[in-house]
């Protein structure tokens, strides 16, 4: 399967018969979810990537919303990566990344809920200007990710889920390995204290040497090139960065 992103005018390639397909886009964070996932359930799969700028026409028959990620199981096609990511775990229970206590799977659930503030405020700080000093930011993101730090205390292990990481950890990484772009957009590393959410500090640094996690690395230099091309409504170079 190509890893080039397929545009207008292309076609949609020959399904490999038995094997999953995920249409992607490699720098969407939702993508990597269900990369992320496939990778951690060693799941065979093929995956075709979409160019998210000028859609391929064809893909609308796939997904009617033309949005990545997607997976397409025989004829059956799921939308969403949290989505995504539960129909995984739940049909191919090997390797499972959810708890099989119904209480703790819907606790991981609400704990994931818990992003949607800082991946908003990341984007905001990534994409407009919003005059804000690094030590503005930094406060901002302290607001929204204490919640997250607090979640971790309680869990007393070094990953969301245990020793080793599991779905919540997995479907928060996407943003925390692209939260190196914020010193690029800013200049400088946001100041945090010494005492500043410490334990996500330390979280980040040891999803950094999660196999699978290393595997679909995406640098924030390599992010901060894509953002860029959203910021001034230019095609992304996606095959050249």
């Amino acid at each position: 399967m190509s890893s080039k992103h397929l545009t207008v005018g292309s076609v949609d390639p020959p399904r490999t018969e038995g094997l999953l397909r995920l249409y992607s886009m490699k720098f969407c964070p939702y993508a990597q979810r269900a990369m992320l996932v496939l990778k951690a359930k060693k799941i065979p799969h093929e995956i075709v990537y979409i160019n998210l700028f000028k859609k391929p026409e064809w893909y609308s028959k796939i997904n009617a919303k033309t949005l990545v990620p997607a997976l397409a199981d025989g004829d059956k096609i799921v939308t969403e990566s949290l989505d995504i990511a539960d129909y995984l775990d739940e049909k191919y229970p090997e390797n499972p990344l959810y708890s099989s206590d119904p209480n703790a799977k819907q606790k991981a659930k609400e704990i994931i809920d818990k992003l949607g503030p800082a991946s908003k405020l990341f984007y905001t700080c990534i994409l407009k200007d919003e005059g804000k000093t690094p030590e503005e930011w930094a406060k901002s993101f302290l607001e929204v990710l204490q919640p997250l730090e607090d979640e971790l205390a309680k869990c007393g292990t070094p990953f969301f889920g245990g020793d080793k990481p599991g779905m919540v950890d997995y479907m928060i990484w996407p943003w925390a390995e692209r939260s190196s772009c914020i010193a690029i957009k800013l200049g400088q590393k946001l100041p945090f204290g010494d005492g500043d959410i410490p334990l996500l500090r330390k979280w980040r640094k040891n999803m950094m040497n999660d196999p699978t996690c290393s595997e679909l690395y995406i640098s924030g230099e390599r992010f901060w090139k894509i953002a860029q091309c959203k910021i001034t409504g230019t095609e992304p170079p996606y095959d050249e960065v």
